[in-house]
């Protein structure tokens, strides 16, 4: 099950947290995986290297979610060269948190640039050579807050609740070209963002998940893995929550 030999993957903020997961198990049941990175660009490699290590194949590519026309050029370029994309992994994403009144325009169109223009971005760049192929997968990469909302994360919300709506929407639109489009809903993760809040937001967010602990990158990974995999074939428009009870 779950057979990714001869699939090009592209995993957006693959060079650490759900995106290094990801990249790693994707490329641990044969997919070639291709590591987007913004800035992290020694981080991206090692996780190239730990993929080849295993036996696996991966690459490295600078993706600039904010702008629009150099992700598309990257991205066309990755499809020229291996003559085909099978699944898109959108996961990169910031948090710059702030009530509402203190929160910057600025910031405000930092989160949506990149959080949601950048996701959308890489959907359309990959459309193209999916439609040709009859068949893809993309998979966006939301957050249990676009669905409940979180004080003090307005724009970190509102990006990730687009990303809900642009799932549903593009999947209507190619579902007759055989290409999926669903989103995960990670909850409270172990990954350096979390890993950076205040113990008490921690301690709070720990008593409202009924499984009683935080996930692990790679239980969101493996959500991911179903969803690019053949077997996810009758799969689309749909919000997979993977976050221990914290919202139903």
């Amino acid at each position: 099950m779950f057979d990714l030999n001869g699939k090009v993957a592209i995993v957006t903020g693959g060079s650490r947290g759900i995106g290094r997961a990801t990249a790693l198990a994707l490329a641990e049941r044969g997919a070639h995986v291709v590591v987007g990175f913004a800035t992290s660009e020694a981080a991206a490699r090692e996780v190239v290297t730990e993929i080849e290590g295993s036996g696996g194949r991966a690459e490295a590519v600078r993706l600039e979610l904010s702008d629009p026309a150099a992700t598309t050029a990257a991205l066309t370029e990755v499809a020229r060269r291996h003559g085909r994309v099978d699944i898109l992994v959108a996961n990169a994403g910031i948090s710059i948190d702030a009530l509402l009144l203190r929160l910057k325009d600025e910031d405000l169109d930092r989160v949506l640039a990149v959080n949601l223009r950048g996701a959308i971005a890489c959907a359309r760049a990959v459309l193209k050579p999916m439609m040709r192929a009859r068949g893809g997968r993309i998979i966006f990469v939301s957050s249990v807050v676009g669905e409940a909302g979180n004080a003090g994360q307005t724009a970190y919300a509102a990006s990730k609740a687009g990303l809900l709506g642009a799932a549903k929407s593009v999947a209507r639109e190619y579902a007759s070209r055989g290409i999926t489009v669903n989103a995960v809903t990670p909850g409270f993760i172990e990954t350096d963002m979390t890993a950076s809040l205040p113990g008490e937001i921690r301690e709070a967010s720990l008593q409202g998940i009924p499984l009683g602990r935080f996930g692990a990158p790679a239980e969101i990974a493996a959500a991911i893995v179903f969803l690019a995999s053949d077997e996810a074939g009758y799969v689309t428009g749909h919000v997979l929550r993977v976050n221990g009870g914290m919202y139903m």
